[in-house]
């Protein structure tokens, strides 16, 4: 059985990146919300592209803690510090979520907001994961 089934309403464009709605049954395993930083608390990257491989790389490691990986990924919310930055970085972050996700496509938004409470990261992501029964 399938881990998740994508919602794709007939006649709607198929949206890049991502999809319009998961159906999902399983396990749920959420991440609190993820910033760029490695382990001991230290930022890799100044900029939103390495931040946001960073953060993949945090919630992968969080999601193995409990055998789930990319594929059991349904949905993420970004919150970025700049819109300009995050789209004059899509390219960069399309290679990493390539070279990281894989094909795998949640639901996802995308919200800019003031600032995050750590003070040097541009980008924090929430993700929810459903690894079947």
């Amino acid at each position: 059985m399938a881990a998740h089934k994508t919602l794709q309403p007939p006649g709607w464009p198929r949206p890049k990146g991502y999809v319009n709605g998961v159906s999902a049954r399983g396990r749920t395993i959420y991440t609190a919300g993820v910033v760029g930083w490695d382990a001991k608390e230290r930022f890799v990257s100044p900029d939103l592209a390495g931040q946001f491989r960073q953060i993949l790389l945090n919630t992968l490691a969080i999601l193995a803690e409990d055998d789930a990986g990319p594929e059991h990924i349904v949905r993420m919310t970004w919150y970025v510090t700049s819109r300009d930055d995050y789209l004059a970085s899509l390219s960069d972050i399309g290679a990493a979520y390539r070279d990281l996700i894989g094909k795998n496509f949640p639901a996802m938004a995308v919200v800019e907001v003031a600032g995050l409470v750590e003070a040097e990261a541009k980008i924090e992501i929430e993700t929810i994961a459903v690894v079947p029964d």
